[in-house]
């Protein structure tokens, strides 16, 4: 009787939710975490950047603080500017500070500077009803609302002081110091630091620095005052805000908001992919937030915003972990019906800490106030590993599907800007993928990382592709090219390798087709048919090399060209946290590969 009425109210509960007016996945694409990239089909033309790269061998206490976490994105000023929160090993580990960087493209970062310096908390400080008391003890940051460009058109960076005073301590209990808040001004100077709100268990100590009402800044004073008085932006302060802050709407500990707007509706989204809606602009809602039915996310951040062609996107891990990154689109801002991969890649964790997850993580993209990119594209940021920052340009609208045959020419000036819109790109600082003159340049000097770009074309069985490509040495290096599914499961793998030879798989072997020299161009012709499994190879207009697929598709969708092998580390059987460091190890020598053009026939009058 008990599994009887457990049922009936969960159908009753099901019932309620569906029929809510609430976000929804009705959409049949779930993600396997068996892979890195879920299974799913690309959105087609991402670029995912990295902006900072983590290096405890750097003496600078910038980029060599290996904890760097909850990115926060702007565009003002004709550039883009990112801020995220850094220790120097590990979460809720002091000593913390919120660094900046900025980007005049979104693909070529600054290095980063302080926004926010370290903060050391008064010995003697003890939280209310706790026992533990500071004695050299640095605070520790945290931010879900990093950004506010005022109606003045003045961009503010915002950050948070927590306090942690023993192991398993809190940050965001209301207990800790206060946010603090400071201009960016178009010069690239940082105007001075004023204290927004302080909680009042830290009101008996002098703080570092002044109280906003103190400031002379008549514009900055307008900015916390419109940042104060608009419920939306106070709400993402819950977490770490003073318990009962009646300037936060909605009281309970629901973490990382953000919103978009659907005609007069506000659309809520938290962590677990929690949602309600508003009707008054958050100052209440609808119901207490629940899970959005269908949507798969545990407690990573979700991300949703208005698109410009305007459609809807939410951008999240949709797994149990942090990993793939997913996009998903809605026509109305409520049902969401597909699901597509951003990043699907997990560079490795060079350096344990405490609550480092594993993959691409806690996305967030550019709130309503805070710009819009030139491109019309929807561009996000995100932390690898809680170690290094990155970027994703998406384009719109976002697609993943390609309906006629491919001629991208990289050496033709007048369309490569085009043709390279349409590659996704996997691009580490030092695995950078790039756009020259003469080609599509994919450079390795990361022993821990590789660069990747990959290119969708019409699904088919049967398929040509010519394909033109210089790599400039012959005794080092890696190029590892595939031909997938449109779930990323590779049927052919042609490798360039570090003696010069050019081999493909043939089950668990490896079959020598050619040879290679440096900077000299190959030209690549291959034909494939999936429903005999067969391919040919040929190589520099020589004689064809016929081969069998290493495993079975139902169809052909992308090619993928990779600095790398193949990564299968973590799994979702990984332990949580990585103790361990694997440290920086750049090469002595860069590889690198040149991709001249590409082109696919598949409109064979004996293939449907």
């Amino acid at each position: 009787m008990r599994h009887i009425c457990f049922l009936l109210l969960f159908n009753i509960f099901y019932n309620i939710t569906y029929s809510q007016d609430t976000v929804k996945y009705t959409g049949a694409t779930l993600s396997n975490v068996d892979y890195h990239h879920g299974q799913l089909p690309l959105a087609i033309g991402v670029h995912n950047i990295q902006t900072m790269y983590a290096n405890r061998q750097d003496t600078n206490n910038i980029t060599s603080w290996t904890y760097n976490h909850a990115p926060n994105l702007a565009f003002w000023n004709n550039q883009f500017y990112l801020n995220y929160l850094s220790n120097p090993i590990g979460e809720h580990e002091g000593a913390g500070k919120t660094l900046l960087q900025t980007s005049t493209d979104g693909y070529i970062w600054n290095t980063p500077i302080e926004l926010f310096p370290v903060y050391k908390i008064p010995d003697g400080f003890v939280k209310p009803g706790k026992k533990d008391t500071s004695k050299n003890n640095f605070a520790v940051m945290h931010q879900r609302f990093g950004f506010y460009t005022s109606m003045a058109n003045q961009l503010y960076a915002l950050g948070y002081y927590g306090a942690v005073l023993a192991p398993k301590d809190d940050p965001n209990d209301g207990l800790g110091i206060g946010r603090v808040i400071r201009a960016i001004n178009k010069n690239g100077s940082l105007g001075p630091i004023y204290f927004l709100r302080i909680n009042k268990s830290f009101a008996n100590f002098k703080t570092n620095f002044p109280f906003y009402t103190q400031a002379t800044d008549v514009a900055l004073l307008k900015a916390c005052n419109e940042i104060l008085s608009t419920p939306l932006l106070m709400q993402q302060m819950v977490e770490e805000a003073e318990r009962g802050d009646e300037l936060i709407p909605l009281k309970k500990e629901f973490k990382a908001f953000n919103y978009y707007r659907v005609k007069n509706k506000v659309v809520g989204l938290w962590k677990y992919a929690l949602t309600s809606i508003s009707t008054d602009n958050g100052k209440t809602w609808k119901y207490n937030p629940l899970r959005a039915p269908g949507f798969v996310n545990a407690n990573a951040k979700i991300w949703g915003q208005q698109t410009n062609d305007k459609k809807f996107a939410t951008v999240y891990n949709p797994s149990e972990f942090r990993w793939p990154l997913a996009v998903s689109v809605s026509n109305n801002g409520f049902e969401y019906k597909n699901l597509l991969l951003i990043n699907g890649e997990i560079s490795t964790m060079r350096y344990g800490g405490a609550y480092k997850s594993y993959g691409p993580q806690y996305v967030r993209g550019i709130q309503e106030m805070n710009g819009k990119p030139k491109d019309n594209n929807m561009w996000v940021t995100y932390s690898m590993n809680k170690e290094d920052m990155w970027v994703s340009k998406i384009p719109v609208p976002i697609k993943s599907e390609v309906k006629n045959d491919i001629t991208d020419d990289f050496q033709d000036k007048s369309k490569a800007v085009a043709a390279f819109n349409q590659w996704n790109i996997f691009s580490p600082l030092y695995c950078n993928v790039s756009l020259a003159n003469n080609g599509l340049f994919l450079n390795d000097e990361d022993a821990n990382d590789y660069a990747r770009a990959e290119r969708v074309f019409p699904k088919a069985k049967k398929i040509q592709l010519q394909f033109y490509l210089t790599p400039t040495q012959d005794d080092y290096g890696n190029l590892e090219i595939e031909l997938t599914d449109d779930k990323g499961l590779p049927a052919i793998r042609i490798v360039l390798d570090s003696t010069g030879s050019i081999t493909t798989k043939q089950g668990y072997r490896m079959k020598k087709i050619g040879s290679y020299f440096k900077n000299q161009q190959l030209s690549f012709l291959i034909d494939a048919d999936v429903s005999t499994r067969f391919y040919n190879v040929t190589i520099n207009n020589q004689k064809p090399s016929t081969n069998l697929l290493f495993a079975p598709v139902a169809q052909l969708q992308r090619i993928s060209f990779r600095t790398g092998a193949t990564r299968r580390f973590p799994n979702a059987d990984t332990p949580t946290d990585q103790n361990f460091d694997i440290g920086t190890f750049l090469l002595e020598k860069k590889s690198t590969y040149i991709i001249h053009n590409l082109k696919t026939k598949t409109n064979f009058k004996d293939v449907k």
